[in-house]
């Protein structure tokens, strides 16, 4: 009798693909064919050590031995020194659930990124898929809501808004349509969680999905998903005709009386259409321009009608919370930022990935302890946190823990929970002046101080660093900034100020400034 194929995992995520995964995944089959061994490649998620991608694990019959980075060319050496039954050689890591990067982390939304084949339905029920969807079919929707609101969920898209809030109001507000809608048009730099989510573990979002549908009474279920995102779009049109196929989406949910279908919908390629109200503009088959509220979108939303928008990770993390309980989750994090949050890091730092954990670890701790330092090696200058209009937060201020309020003390934000790492040779002045320059091109143009202000910051700046009236430049840059601030329609205009003031706070002489100009806001003013 011939041996049984030995499973070889190779990521699909386009991390690793872009890292040559594919030809690796063909280097396998072919190397494994040419020495008559029996092999069956399966295209896995990620588990997020991007800087060992690809990532190729072995299952074994003492557990999957991981390898990495692997490139096509190493596949024959591989193999050769025992790869396929968990051999040694420098690119051997051991069992990856016991690399320190993975094994300090909690992960609840991304417990299965990296362990299945994203688009096998019977293996993300085998490892805990669909307990949280039956959970939620036994129950009322009023008794849903509450147990969201139990666990203290807040939305992960960057706003932080309490996500049992919303979804009450969407519950409580009467109408004969109403609908969930899935924002992934996850744009900010060094963001990556909800890619990985939709790449590693599509059932999870679509679970997370139809939980909302059946517990508010939504019958349909769009995705709005980044343009930029191909290997997204192909995983979820396939996940989506196999939970149509299963019943895990259609006429009766897993069984049920309840019905909830889920459409995907490409987004306009426009970083505006991340803000709620423009990404319902654009689904509707608009320009994506912002509304002006109220009425919020839970109470009219797409086509008028009550809507829960949330973001992928947001939604991702419904199904454990219904399948462990609300006080479970709850039980996790710190203060008013409660569960886990997906934090993305990159920039200059030396082991870039994703990293699951309650909120309240410190940015030091997840910089040297997860990420290793610089990738240079020079000091840490900046951290920017939450997007491209987060802060920029200096070394002094590492640690800061991580979680919506303690970052509010920094004049800071957490956002989607993106952390860009800069080492000391970078301009703070060319990335205060980015930070404008991308407000100017993304906005919507429906208001007037993120329209014109952005653009008038983008020449006020370079007014400074050229040492054109200096003072009188950053008095004029702070009024620009208060004004954007506070008369901009959304969070585009409304955030832009952050990383500009940051900047010029912590590095003023990066402007060519000297620290008592820049110490307090309107400093200079004639």
């Amino acid at each position: 009798m011939s041996a049984a194929p030995v499973r070889v995992f190779v990521p699909r995520d386009a991390a690793a693909r872009s890292l040559g995964a594919d030809a690796v995944a063909r280097a396998v089959e072919a190397e494994a064919a040419r020495r008559g061994t029996p092999v069956t490649v399966v295209r896995n998620g990620s588990r997020g050590m991007l800087w060992l991608e690809p990532l190729v694990e072995v299952e074994t019959a003492a557990g999957r031995v991981g390898y990495g980075p692997v490139r096509a060319a190493d596949v024959p050496g591989l193999l050769a020194q025992g790869m396929l039954t968990g051999g040694t050689h420098p690119l051997r890591i051991g069992r990856p659930e016991a690399h320190p990067f993975l094994a300090r982390q909690q992960r609840l939304v991304f417990a299965r990124c990296g362990v299945t084949d994203p688009l096998d339905l019977a293996a993300y029920e085998a490892h805990g898929g669909l307990a949280g969807l039956r959970a939620a079919l036994g129950r009322s929707g009023a008794q849903v809501v509450e147990e969201v609101t139990t666990s203290g969920l807040r939305g992960r898209g960057g706003a932080g808004f309490p996500t049992g809030i919303k979804w009450k109001t969407v519950l409580d507000t009467p109408a004969t349509q109403k609908y969930v809608v899935c924002n992934a048009d996850e744009g900010d730099s060094g963001t990556f969680s909800d890619r990985m989510v939709m790449e590693g573990d599509p059932y999870l979002l679509l679970e997370g999905m139809a939980i909302a549908g059946v517990a508010l009474g939504a019958t349909v279920g769009w995705i709005y998903l980044r343009s930029e995102y191909p290997d997204a779009e192909r995983v979820l049109t396939e996940a989506i005709a196999r939970a149509r196929a299963a019943g895990l989406l259609g006429p009766r949910v897993l069984g049920s009386d309840r019905a909830f279908d889920v459409e995907l919908r490409r987004g306009a390629g426009a970083y505006v259409c991340g803000e709620e109200t423009a990404l319902l503009e654009s689904l509707e088959g608009k320009r994506g321009i912002v509304r002006y509220r109220p009425p919020v979108p839970a109470v009219a939303g797409l086509w008028g009608k009550p809507t829960a928008l949330n973001n992928v990770v947001t939604l991702a993390s419904v199904p454990w919370i219904l399948a462990h309980g609300g006080a479970a989750y709850r039980a996790l994090g710190t203060g008013r930022s409660r569960g886990t949050l997906p934090f993305q890091l990159a920039g200059n730092v030396k082991h870039g990935g994703l990293v699951e954990a309650p909120f309240g670890l410190t940015l030091r701790q997840l910089i040297e302890d997860f990420g290793g330092g610089t990738r240079s090696g020079l000091p840490v200058k900046a951290v920017q946190v939450g997007g491209p209009l987060g802060a920029y937060l200096p070394e002094a201020d590492l640690d800061v823990p991580l979680d919506y309020e303690a970052l509010t003390t920094k004049d800071a934000i957490l956002g989607h929970g993106g952390v860009v790492v800069f080492d000391e040779t970078c301009d703070m002045a060319a990335l205060a002046r980015y930070a404008m320059e991308f407000c100017a091109i993304e906005s919507c143009g429906k208001c007037t101080p993120c329209r014109i202000g952005s653009t008038r910051g983008v020449e006020v700046i370079d007014r400074i660093v050229a040492g054109t009236q200096r003072a009188k430049n950053v008095a004029l840059l702070e009024d620009l900034c208060e004004t954007l601030t506070h008369a901009s329609l959304c969070a585009l205009g409304g955030l832009t100020p952050l990383p500009v003031r940051s900047a010029l706070k912590h590095f003023p002489e990066d402007f060519g400034l000297e620290r008592a100009v820049a110490a307090r806001p309107g400093a200079g003013r004639p």
